[in-house]
């Protein structure tokens, strides 16, 4: 159980008592598009992940030139893995306090959680039955009276309810365009079951978590069309077990991450003709070869109606200026990092007036997934790597000559 003492966010602790009404419901975020942790929405501003203690180190010793290319970090929260008086089972974060860990308390009374809000921003939910109304009975739920725990429940049936107004679908390399159109990127729904599915294998009554409070990079994009590319040509940490290393290195070796120093992890880019979003997943994009590489950069800036040429010069300019970035970076390795490349699918109509200066279209790119990253000093690493990454910057180097060729094609 948990026991939240502050609302400042960042201040934590290893266990809180859920005080109803200050929790806040967390929704699997729609626009996740790789990564095996899942992303969670905390508010329109705010994800949080699953945290790992090298990762939330590593945020707050990044050196400050890093920080325009990395999201901002905001703190921790503890998340309790919670049943309602129906038998769902939600996320719920807590303000965080150091404290003890409290054991062998009682639950508290069952109680609903409020909904949010915003209309269309529910509740995720996970079903001990496959019916929201059949077998009500048989639900168990949490309470004083009940000692049946979460980790007793059956396999969870999730009903998503955060939903994006743009559908989705997925790019089958065999099949072509799936038929299917969701309302959520479907990697984000596999990631969250998964999610839901190791924490309640885990679970021991009401066992709370950690999880890192992350900027929401795509919050002011309208229809964020967002390319996660996985950087570096070593994808095993320091640390990383013999038979770990060998099958990232196997990995890496039957994908573009050998020779191109990066390989599509994930994306999806909105279709002006349809009026859906495109998606790749991370098995799609390590099948490629280094054209079929091209190809997918060429589709993630192409909105189904043209080649979105606008969008060269500023991403071109901020990989640019990462790479100088990261050559100041020296003993600094990335490993398992994705960059996150970001633009908005509205498609600005062209002015009729060539002389008009129209304002460049809004790109981001981000670096993210720091579990596996180290620096000389880190965490007192055994291993110190000297200069900056060159498998990174190889990848930066590989991606910049791309878009080139693809730009030298279409002009």
């Amino acid at each position: 159980m948990c026991v939240c003492q502050t609302m400042e966010v960042g201040k934590c602790g290893k266990s809180a008592v859920c005080d109803r009404g200050r929790g806040v419901l967390l929704e699997p975020f729609i626009h996740q598009v790789g990564g095996h942790s899942s992303m969670m929405r905390y508010d329109d501003h705010t994800v949080c992940k699953p945290l790992i203690p090298r990762e939330q180190r590593f945020y707050e010793s990044l050196p400050p030139e890093m920080k325009e290319f990395t999201p901002e970090y905001k703190g921790v929260v503890s998340v309790c893995f919670e049943g309602d008086s129906d038998g769902y089972i939600n996320l719920v974060a807590y303000p965080y306090v150091e404290s003890e860990t409290v054991d062998n308390e009682e639950p508290p009374p069952e109680w609903d959680h409020p909904r949010r809000k915003h209309s269309r921003r529910g509740l995720h939910r996970t079903n001990s039955t496959a019916s929201s109304t059949d077998h009500k009975e048989e639900r168990p739920t949490l309470s004083t009276e009940n000692s049946e725990s979460v980790s007793e429940m059956k396999s969870p049936k999730l009903e998503l309810m955060n939903q994006s107004d743009v559908p989705f679908q997925m790019l089958d390399g065999n099949s072509g365009v799936s038929s299917e159109r969701i309302s959520y990127n479907p990697w984000s729904l596999r990631c969250h079951k998964q999610q839901l599915n190791r924490m309640r294998s885990e679970s021991k009554d009401r066992k709370l978590y950690k999880f890192l409070l992350l900027e929401n990079v795509v919050h002011h994009f309208k229809f964020p069309c967002v390319l996660d590319l996985k950087m570096g040509t070593r994808q095993h940490g320091d640390d990383a077990s013999e038979e770990k290393a060998a099958r990232q290195m196997k990995k890496c070796e039957q994908s573009t991450s050998a020779t191109l120093g990066v390989r599509v992890c994930g994306m999806q880019v909105f279709q002006m003709n349809t009026g859906h979003y495109l998606c790749l997943n991370k098995y799609y994009g390590r099948g490629l070869s280094a054209e079929g590489f091209r190809q997918s950069i060429y589709k993630y800036l192409h909105n189904g109606n043209r080649l979105r040429v606008d969008l060269f010069e500023p991403i071109l300019s901020k990989l640019q200026r990462l790479i100088a970035v990261l050559e100041m970076q020296a003993s600094y390795r990335f490993y398992s990092s994705s960059l996150l490349i970001i633009y908005d699918g509205i498609d600005r109509p062209r002015s009729a007036d060539p002389l008009s200066q129209e304002p460049p279209p809004n790109v981001d790119v981000r670096m993210i997934d720091f579990a596996h990253s180290t620096f000389k000093g880190f965490r007192d690493d055994l291993k110190v790597h000297d200069g900056p990454d060159k498998g990174y910057v190889l990848g930066l180097r590989s991606l910049i000559s791309i878009l080139e060729l693809i730009r030298a094609e279409n002009q």
